[in-house]
């Protein structure tokens, strides 16, 4: 079942990623220390993925007179 197109937010795509791609997952758990690179990548633990994409937003130059 989909949302209705008036009850999205303006920006969809900018905002807080729910999941991670399989590299940064592997990364996250060797740097973290709960994985080794000799471990099976099948059955891995999972990982909290909070964190937010900057927006793309242009800075505003103040004008000097």
């Amino acid at each position: 079942m989909s949302i209705h197109p008036s009850l999205r937010g303006v920006n969809t795509l900018i905002g807080e990623r729910s999941v991670f791609t399989r590299k940064e997952r592997l990364l996250k758990l060797i740097e973290d220390g709960r994985m080794t690179e000799d471990d099976s990548v099948y059955g891995l633990p999972k990982v909290r993925t909070r964190f937010k994409i900057k927006s793309k937003k242009a800075k505003k130059k103040k004008d000097e007179e």
